[in-house]
């Protein structure tokens, strides 16, 4: 937002960076802490955190107040600063949801991939109920994006902005801002123009206060433009603003602020105010010089002295590498993006910015590959501002862009026009999130991305790319416990991969509905789907497929206590794997088989297959897997009365796990804890 630097001076022009005024706010806010609660009993403290309320117009100095506040009560928390932006650079609300993530990342918890906002926000206020922690909510909308997040512990304190009252909180007292002093407004004015220009002239100095209405976004504005023109004087800023008629289409508070805005607009060259316009297209309003170049069809070098052109005018707001557009400069830009500038023009800059993208996610997952990989000699030839110098660099820039980088896809989608080019987008971002993070760190981003390429699908009627994201999705719901959310996806992809007539798909998702239903323990269910996906790897000659279902078939049976049939299949899968040369899945299938005959009060027979599962390990070269096996062979022989021969093959798996002198009974039950030997038998 521009007010979260517009009362503190610029760093550009000489100056520390200072906070100007609003001193009185800060006092009412800091006694408004200790002040007994409406809903407090006598000596009790409230059940909840106390909110402070800071309301006011963009451009006003509410966010820079209360940046100013939090850092001066930061100390007080020693379980930190957490702070969420509620509300899009467009004006659109920030999904709770999307912000609860945010606010779980930074106290590095890990959130569920796909869980609605209602088991999101509880998360967060049971992280909260033990800590001391300050909450900053940053633009809010209205309270129902503020009371979800609200931590049941007096012990914390929630800090929100928000243009007006949040009515529905209750006790909360809002600190309404209007224009600064005229004291601290000529401090900030001469924070760009230097002490001499404004005090030879004070009396102009406070007429462009009291034009700019003391509104410190305006007041930057006007100083950037002086500060840019070293021989003008304050009186002919305060005379030029004067002589600007106000917008009829603006509100009266915002006036002074588009009469600042015009003052310096309209005396950028051409090309340098058609950047500015462009920039209202950089997701999440942030901008770099790359975002910058690809706008304006200009070099990255070119790009960057004209961002910082624009943060010396105050236009910019400076975030490290990266610029931000502010918000309250959002709505004057957009309109003249609107008038001035052709739609298909915007739409090829658009495309340009996205299509820069992708090849930065290209070479950011790039960079993780082995020298001499066919991805790593494409990166050689890409330009080398395009390029990363090694993968921790990149890992760097994903995390600080990725915010970004979301915001870019979500918008590639929402405009609709740009759906190939959004693919390829929201691809490479997650090849580039799973190189740098893997897939289960980055799970909770992925499941946005899936969701987004399911909108475009469905949108295009593309059934291929429909089927893979919603089996994407339901391996995520799977994954974290949303078995039914699941099922229901699996079949939606079994009917769009037979639309797309996707073997593969349809395969894959068959299998998966099996594996759903034995999640849910329908195990008729399940050996039906399975024996259905089998059949179809049987008429594709997909032998690998083939033998892996039979032991997921063979695993349903099992438990349903259908040992017959279980065993037929755990047979038919050691086949498989023999025809297929594969030696350890073949003694993983024996090993099971050997499992279902002593179910089955055959342990004599499960005795034998046991032993020809070991020498099939054996011959594999499977350590963990022979000692698992030797385990179970001492438990068999166990149960058939022969204690000293179970000895000495529990002395033989110690010696192969490294371990000296198991003792007695030491196998019982640890055979699956040492490996899971069992073949496609495992749940989804």
């Amino acid at each position: 937002m521009a007010e979260q630097a517009v009362e503190r001076g610029a760093r550009a022009h000489g100056g520390q960076a200072r906070f100007f005024g609003r001193q009185r706010e800060l006092a009412a806010l800091r006694a408004d802490i200790e002040r007994a609660g409406l809903d407090t009993l006598s000596g009790r403290k409230a059940p909840r955190a106390r909110v402070l309320l800071i309301a006011g117009r963009p451009g006003s100095g509410r966010t820079a107040l209360a940046e100013e506040l939090v850092r001066r009560l930061a100390p007080e928390y020693p379980d930190g600063v957490l702070r969420a932006r509620l509300t899009e650079p467009d004006g659109r609300r920030v999904p709770l949801e999307r912000a609860a993530r945010g606010l779980l990342d930074a106290l590095s918890l890990a959130s569920p991939a796909g869980a609605d906002e209602d088991v999101l926000t509880e998360m967060v206020r049971e992280a909260l109920a033990a800590r001391r922690a300050l909450l900053f909510l940053d633009d809010a909308a209205g309270a129902e994006q503020v009371d979800p997040l609200l931590p049941d512990n007096p012990d914390c304190l929630v800090v929100a902005v928000s243009q007006g009252p949040l009515t529905g909180i209750p006790d909360v007292r809002p600190c309404t801002l209007g224009g600064l002093d005229v004291k601290s407004a000529i401090e900030l004015l001469s924070g760009y123009t230097g002490s001499v220009r404004t005090t030879v002239d004070p009396q102009a100095a406070e007429s462009v206060a009291e034009v700019c209405g003391g509104q410190p976004a305006a007041l930057v504005l006007v100083g950037g433009w002086l500060a840019a023109r070293p021989k003008a004087s304050v009186a002919g800023a305060a005379r030029r603003l004067k002589s600007m008629s106000a917008d009829d289409s603006q509100p009266a508070s915002v006036c002074p602020l588009a009469r600042a805005f015009r003052l310096v607009y309209e005396e950028l060259p051409r090309s340098t105010a058609r950047l500015l316009r462009m920039l209202t297209l950089a997701p999440a309003g942030i901008a770099d010089a790359h975002t910058a170049s690809a706008l304006a069809g200009c070099s990255v070098s070119a790009a960057q002295a004209t961002l910082d052109d624009f943060a010396a005018l105050g236009l910019l707001r400076p975030a490290g590498d990266r610029f931000e557009v502010p918000g309250a400069l959002m709505p004057l830009l957009r309109p003249l993006l609107e008038a001035e500038d052709r739609p298909a023009e915007v739409q090829v800059a658009r495309a340009r910015m996205l299509e820069r993208t992708v090849r930065q996610l290209q070479s950011c997952r790039a960079v993780t590959e082995p020298d001499g990989s066919p991805a790593r000699l494409r990166l050689a030839g890409l330009p080398r501002a395009l390029r990363f110098p090694t993968a921790p660099a990149a890992a760097r820039w994903l995390d600080t862009r990725l915010p970004a980088l979301l915001a870019s896809a979500r918008l590639a989608v929402v405009d609709g026009g740009l759906d190939t080019l959004a693919r390829r987008l929201i691809s490479a971002l997650v090849r580039a999130l799973a190189a740098h993070r893997g897939t289960e760190a980055a799970a909770p981003d992925l499941y946005g991305l899936h969701q987004l390429v399911l909108d475009v699908a469905e949108r295009r009627g593309l059934h291929r790319e429909r089927a893979a994201a919603l089996l994407n999705l339901a391996d995520l719901d799977a994954r974290t416990g949303r078995t039914e959310e699941a099922l229901a996806r699996y079949r939606a992809a079994l009917d769009a991969g037979r639309a797309a007539r996707d073997p593969y798909a349809t395969g894959r998702a068959m299998e998966s509905v099996g594996g759903a239903h034995e999640e849910l323990g329908d195990w008729q269910r399940a050996a039906d789907w399975y024996g259905r996906a089998l059949a179809q790897r049987q008429a594709r000659s997909e032998r690998a497929d083939e033998a892996r279902l039979y032991g997921r078939l063979a695993g349903v049976h099992t438990y349903a206590g259908r040992y017959g049939e279980a065993l037929r299949a755990w047979r038919a899968a050691v086949a498989g794997y023999r025809r297929l040369g594969d030696l350890p899945s073949q003694a993983r299938a024996l090993s099971e088989a050997a499992r279902v005959q002593e179910y089955a009060g055959r342990p004599r027979e499960s005795l034998q297959t046991c032993r020809e599962a070991v020498e099939q390990a054996q011959r594999a070269g499977d350590v963990r897997l022979q000692a698992a096996l030797q385990l179970r062979l001492a438990d068999t022989l166990d149960r058939l009365g022969d204690p000293a021969a179970a000895r000495l093959h529990r002395t033989t798996a110690g010696r192969l796990l490294g371990e000296e002198g198991p003792t007695e009974g030491a196998g019982a039950g640890t055979e699956d804890s040492a490996c899971d030997i069992r073949s496609g038998s495992g749940k989804d």
